[in-house]
């Protein structure tokens, strides 16, 4: 299985480099590896100061490891943090994050490309994020007796570990220190195969959202435009999304603030050709009377996490094609939350809500409608609303469970610190 792991590497590094002429994310990937072990020595040269490494798939990913990088870099600023990403996507976004002493591509799992990274940036920690579960660079980890933990975690029965055929998957498991999970299903799984080495601590993201509740940040042209009344906050709408909001924004009183996935001019008219109402683009509203506007378009970025805020209401597209969007955001605001009733089942945020009937998928508009109307009873928002902020506050605390062992493992008295 070792020798079909190392082909199966061989041929990703052989597949990316092909779609890199023609694709721009695999050129991505391919070009931004390169030289990369030339600029890891030259960085790593001259460090001081022992260095935790946290890895993490993507920019989803990163936002559930952001929480634990704070912490550690509050706690521990002689200590150096190096990021890494697989996917351009998380790299070319946060390259220059500033609580990270160093940003760099993943290299390619292989045992050569392990050991010499290992040895380049000698970590005394490896943190890797959700579903991160490299062979080579696992193995020699714990060859090098370096704490590797695996943080927000998602075990299911349907993955390779737990098969029949999944014995070389699960010895990669294997040389974990320890797995903080999200879920009590993980928990069961990883028991079931003698792994119980394992915490549900749950998702570090509740901790990084309700963070950016307390700031309380707000955003003007946002309150101008609800100005007392009731609001729906669309957020990460893809055109899927737009076939089932658009004949709903364009019969109903509501106002809306919709803030496309993709903030392309392109992708900004497509949507204001599907309404019927009045809009507004956010770039364009100064000095504007935002009562005579129904729909408020956000055309820059930055701002979602803080609009729903503004928000009676929310719809958190993506379900209908690659995957839903981070809800979150909208739960810790206490707002019933719509989205697609496709691509939702593996986030754990939106079938629990769904459970408690805190979260609302719809079909198409007919059903959008309906559950809607549901929730214009009184009893029925509120309680829903109840449900969502009350679910948020159960999954608090994700961080600090984490932290109590990176303390322990880094064997350092942290700095005195208000959590």
């Amino acid at each position: 299985m070792t020798i079909l792991y190392n082909l199966a590497m061989r041929a990703l590094r052989v597949g990316l480099w092909m779609a890199s002429f023609f694709n721009a994310r695999a050129k991505a990937f391919v070009v931004g590896r390169r030289g990369l072990f030339s600029k890891l020595e030259d960085q790593f040269r001259d460090v001081t100061g022992p260095v935790i490494w946290v890895h993490c798939a993507s920019l989803g990913e990163f936002e559930q490891g952001r929480p634990i990088i704070e912490r550690l870099k509050k706690e521990y600023p002689s200590h150096k943090i190096l990021l890494t990403f697989f996917s351009p996507s998380g790299y070319e976004v946060r390259k220059n994050y500033s609580q990270a002493d160093f940003v760099f591509y993943l290299p390619v799992d292989s045992a050569k490309n392990a050991r010499k990274f290992i040895a380049t940036t000698k970590p005394v920690l490896v943190i890797f994020v959700k579903y991160e579960f490299w062979f080579h660079f696992a193995k020699e980890l714990q060859r090098n007796k370096i704490p590797l933990i695996s943080i927000s975690a998602i075990f299911r029965k349907d993955q390779i570990f737990f098969k029949e055929i999944g014995g070389f998957f699960r010895n990669i498991l294997g040389y974990f220190s320890y797995f903080f999970v999200q879920n009590d299903e993980s928990v069961r799984m990883l028991q079931s195969i003698g792994i119980l080495n394992c915490k549900r601590v749950g998702d570090t993201r509740f901790d990084r959202v309700l963070e950016i509740v307390k700031k309380g940040e707000e955003i003007p042209v946002a309150a101008q435009f609800k100005s007392g009344n009731r609001v729906m906050v669309v957020g990460s709408s893809w055109p899927e999304d737009l076939d089932v909001l658009a004949p709903f924004i364009n019969e109903n009183r509501l106002k809306f603030i919709v803030a496309p996935h993709e903030i392309s001019d392109s992708n900004i008219i497509d949507l204001e050709q599907r309404l019927q109402v009045r809009y507004i683009r956010c770039s364009q509203a100064a000095g504007k009377n935002l009562d005579d506007y129904q729909v408020m378009i956000i055309d820059n970025i930055g701002m979602l996490s803080k609009l729903y805020q503004y928000g009676e209401f929310a719809y958190v597209g993506g379900a209908y094609g690659k995957g839903l969007h981070n809800i979150l955001e909208a739960a810790c605001y206490g707002v019933p939350i719509f989205f697609g009733n496709k691509n939702y089942e593996k986030f754990q945020e939106a079938v629990d809500l769904m459970n408690r009937g805190g979260a609302f998928d719809v079909s198409d508009y007919t059903d959008l409608k309906a559950k809607y109307e549901m929730l214009n009873i009184p009893q029925s928002f509120l309680l829903a609303c109840e449900v969502t902020r009350q679910y948020v506050h159960e999954n608090l605390g994700a961080t600090e469970k984490i932290m109590r062992y990176c303390r322990e493992s880094l064997a350092v008295k942290p700095l005195s610190v208000n959590r």
